[in-house]
């Protein structure tokens, strides 16, 4: 429960802060920063990638104990190619080469590619080992110093290169300042052997493929739109696909860094019969937070763009945003929910296929719609290729996979939506503000937490009970 509350908050910090850094840039530098961002996460996702997720998968406190070559081999692992991208942007930035983006804001962005790299890398350590009360420390300093750096470099100096430089110092400064208690006195730069790292990237590559080819609609997206329509136009996209994402992302992942670690604790522990009953139980969980999540944010949309959403992206972003849900709800689907049957069984390959099928899908939806409708069309096409991704994939999860969410739990999730939609949607036409944004999302969550723990939809019901029992015999103690 400690990591789902730190993951939550620390993804809810980072919506703050990137709303923070739009309302001082502007929609012209916003963009120049968010396409910088989004090339960032693309390098990371392709160079480091496999190091994190080897870690999530493969390491945990008995491996640090009696195979401490493992962790040696991604430490290895990491420094080489870190050293190896600093040499290589080097040479890059001396062939003359123009790019969209600046050649100062292509170095920054790569420094955030390392620095993001190292910091998810050893929250992913953190995570395997359950310890808790670490992951809140580098979390906790990464977001204090990042609202300081990259929220005052925007306000002060307005510029995105000053904001992509708060962002490598805050990331940077966290795993610094815990790096005694990160470190593993067993292993050793001598230990770190190839026959691992070739073990960790076959499980992977696929994975990473994959992210990098659904990174790459977004990332190629943005850059059309800086092309054809100026930064301006790219900070407004920008804005709502990442608005949208991170409130995906606050309940997926915060779900993910539990549920997946607990699949691989019951898949190692009970064995793989066990481990597939988890995952499709997390299946059920994640289908039951996204799917509210994705309806209600639109049902509140009109009260959120009012209260946090900086003046002069507005108008943009009630209109791109609703285009932009059903996508960002397959992505979450892709994510949280399918892909870790492939995790599970270490047969990741079809992923790769479902993301070369997106790839594939948004330019051919684009050529059914009209560029002259600028990030509209582009927000469209995205959305629809993450459909036809979603449908690959599970079409090759059921052609092997067996244990799925029970039909019962699903429609109990669909109903106590659709009722929570119906009861909250007449809502929607008031006036906008933050006593209706309150109204609404207390109404929604108490009609839709009624329902699902009335039906007690994949056993929370008795999770929550047993929660609030450990809580009152705590209080009682003290």
């Amino acid at each position: 429960m400690t990591v789902f509350l730190v993951s939550f908050c620390n993804i809810l910090f980072n919506f703050a802060i990137g709303l923070l850094v739009a309302k001082f840039l502007g929609p012209e530098e916003y963009g120049r920063f968010a396409l910088a961002y989004a090339t960032a996460i693309f390098v990371q996702t392709g160079f480091f990638d496999w190091i994190r997720l080897g870690a999530t998968r493969f390491y945990s406190e008995r491996i640090r104990n009696e195979e401490p070559a493992l962790r040696a081999t991604l430490d290895f692992g990491f420094g080489i190619i870190a050293a190896g991208l600093a040499a290589g942007t080097c040479l890059l930035l001396f062939t003359g080469v123009s790019f969209t983006l600046s050649y100062g804001l292509i170095a920054l962005a790569l420094g955030v590619a390392v620095t993001n790299g190292l910091f998810d890398y050893h929250t992913a350590l953190v995570r395997a080992c359950f310890d808790d009360r670490l992951f809140a420390r580098l979390a906790l300093v990464k977001n204090g110093v990042a609202f300081a750096l990259m929220g005052g470099g925007a306000f002060l100096f307005g510029s995105a290169k000053m904001t992509l430089i708060g962002t490598i110092v805050s990331l940077g400064g966290s795993v610094v300042t815990a790096r005694a208690a990160l470190r593993d006195p067993a292993s050793k730069p001598r230990l770190a052997r190839l026959s691992i790292a070739g073990s960790l990237m076959a499980y992977s590559l696929p994975i990473v493929g994959a992210n990098l080819l659904y990174l790459a609609i977004p990332l190629a997206n943005r850059s059309i739109l800086a092309i054809l329509d100026g930064f301006s136009e790219t900070g407004q996209f920008s804005l709502a696909y990442d608005f949208g994402t991170k409130a995906i992302q606050a309940i997926g992942s915060a779900l993910d860094i539990v549920l997946f670690q607990i699949a691989v604790a019951t898949h190692e522990l009970h064995g793989p019969a066990r481990g597939r009953q988890q995952i499709a139980r997390n299946m059920t969980i994640v289908i039951a937070m996204i799917l509210p999540a994705c309806t209600g944010l639109w049902l509140t949309l009109p009260s959120i763009e009012t209260l946090v959403v900086p003046e002069a992206f507005r108008g943009h972003f009630n209109v791109l945003l609703p285009l932009m849900l059903s996508g960002l709800f397959c992505m979450g689907m892709i994510q949280y929910a399918i892909n870790p049957i492939f995790q599970i069984e270490k047969k990741t390959v079809p992923m790769i296929a479902a993301a070369m099928a997106a790839c594939a899908a948004d330019p051919l939806l684009l050529l059914f719609l009209h560029l002259d409708d600028g990030a509209s069309s582009l927000a469209i096409a995205q959305a629809g290729a993450m459909l036809i991704a979603l449908i690959v994939l599970i079409m090759f999860a059921s052609a092997t996979w067996r244990q799925w969410p029970r039909p019962r739990d699903l429609a109990a999730v669909v109903f106590a939506n659709a009722l929570m939609g119906a009861i909250v949607l007449p809502m929607r036409g008031r006036e906008p503000g933050l006593a209706t944004l309150i109204e609404q999302a207390a109404t929604g969550a108490a009609i839709y937490t009624f329902v699902v723990l009335g039906l007690d939809v994949a056993g929370l019901r008795g999770m929550v009970l047993a929660r609030l029992r450990l809580t009152f015999a705590r209080m009682k103690t003290l």
